[in-house]
């Protein structure tokens, strides 16, 4: 289930921006909590799809470009296809449009030479690029260029790519020996057998990737006519499309997305237990759920937020950890995507109490979605949520997500000038509505890591 690919400013631009930041970001965030957002988009000619926002305070540029080529795209038996083929886009680059053709080394001094950032990520349903420059000449025109050098003429050496293998294929084990990992692979198993989101990468799968497969998959996915671009910085709408344009000229013709299975939206109820020696309990349920763009979003927002995802004030941090201190921490969530996401609900304990927090927390669950919340959590969760919205824009890199999430989904252009108001709007009979519609307490897998054999 991914996120927007995005990067973190240098230490060497952090300290030639600090300065004009904090007064910057504080003052963007208040002036956009209370104004209209001016997102612009249109169509490059490319074909890509861009999404532009002036943000003239702050002397610098984000640019963001997710191509629909996520790990759900990944063939069969090749599993983390999809990570490589981003994470290893700025190891070299071969010679293109003027620009010399240079090799991991070169690359990072050519963004080092002007404190740019870039890098590549790719989750579920999405892979690509963020890059940070500053505004300035010529700092940001070398940075674009190498950008997009990078991700019009990518050449995967053959000696880096299998390095990297070997680093992932260590990540991968070391994450396989940790309960909460093991809880959550055998969960989307479980949520999913029959669609890519159930799929992890394994040292298996990824020791099985060539460079070949890697450069097919780049040439098959990365298309501007299956990119979305977005930009927010100091700079204006000439100079943005100018730069939309730029970037994706040149990238490979591609082919049309595969073909992608239905989600099986219905599972059986199961439950698994695997032995594991840590001190603690790591138990996982969860089902298949909802798509980012469905109408009940909102109210399972509010909703989950009295439920499980408002930390302390939520009723389960409040019947199993508060009241009866029966777990370390417990939360539940929605992870829309761009097939339906799961629900799911995760917590830790300590072996002796797993089976009474499971019961627990099932019984929660079963009457919340019989009852929804109580006037009073509903009107806690909707203030907590409409108070902390000027925190999920509060900066470049968090507005540029925001964004970025919005062309991906096809939301509408003002969905951040109405989030509060939708927030608003949402009612306890709407909550119990989405509830009993998208999640059912006895279709659900459970997967217990560590926890005691089966009572």
């Amino acid at each position: 289930m991914s996120l927007s690919v995005m990067t973190i400013a240098s230490p060497r631009m952090v300290r030639r921006l600090a300065a004009v930041a904090c007064g910057a970001v504080a003052l963007l965030a208040g002036s956009l909590a209370q104004a209209a957002l001016p997102i612009e988009n249109w169509t490059a000619s490319t074909g890509a799809k861009v999404f532009f926002v002036p943000s003239p305070s702050i002397p610098m540029l984000d640019v963001n470009i997710d191509f629909d080529a996520g790990g759900r795209y990944d063939p069969p038996g090749k599993a983390g296809l999809a990570t490589l083929t981003a994470a290893l886009l700025d190891k070299g680059a071969a010679a293109q449009d003027g620009q010399p053709a240079r090799n991991e080394a070169q690359v990072a001094d050519a963004f080092a030479d002007t404190g740019a950032d870039f890098g590549g990520a790719a989750g579920g349903d999405r892979g690509g690029i963020g890059l940070r420059t500053l505004t300035a000449s010529p700092e940001r025109e070398q940075s674009l260029r190498l950008a997009g050098q990078l991700i019009k003429a990518p050449t995967y050496p053959a000696a880096v790519v299998e390095r990297e293998k070997q680093r992932l294929i260590t990540a991968i084990r070391e994450g396989d020996s940790r309960p909460g990992v093991i809880a959550d692979k055998t969960l989307s198993k479980a949520v999913y057998p029959n669609h890519p989101y159930g799929v992890s990468a394994t040292p298996e799968s990824v020791a099985a990737i060539s460079r070949d497969d890697l450069l097919k998959f780049w040439r098959d996915n990365y298309t501007a006519k299956r990119a979305v671009v977005t930009l927010i910085g100091a700079i204006d709408r000439k100079q943005a499309e100018q730069i939309a344009e730029d970037l994706t000229r040149g990238l490979p013709e591609g082919v049309a997305a595969p073909k992608v299975p239905d989600v099986q939206m219905t599972i059986p109820g199961s439950e698994t237990r695997i032995p594991h020696p840590a001190q603690q309990a790591s138990v996982a349920m969860g089902q298949p759920a909802i798509a980012r763009g469905d109408p009940d979003y909102f109210a399972l927002l509010v909703g989950n937020y009295v439920l499980g995802g408002g930390g302390f004030s939520s009723r389960l941090t409040d019947q199993v950890r508060e009241k009866r201190g029966l777990t370390y921490g417990v939360d539940s969530y929605f992870a829309p995507a761009k097939q339906p996401g799961p629900f799911g609900i995760t917590l830790q304990t300590k072996k002796e109490n797993t089976d009474e927090a499971l019961r627990l927390v099932r019984e929660i669950l079963k009457q919340y979605v019989q009852t929804g919340p109580t006037d009073a959590e509903l009107r806690a969760a909707k203030d907590n949520l409409v108070n902390g919205f000027p925190l999920r824009i509060d900066s470049n890199r968090k507005l540029l997500t925001n964004v970025a999430n919005i062309g991906w989904y096809g939301l509408p252009l003002d969905y951040l000038d109405t989030w509060t108001a939708q927030i608003g709007k949402v009612t306890r009979e709407q909550v119990r509505a989405a509830f009993q519609k998208h999640v059912h307490p006895d279709a659900m897998a459970t997967v217990i890591v560590g926890g005691p054999a089966q009572p």
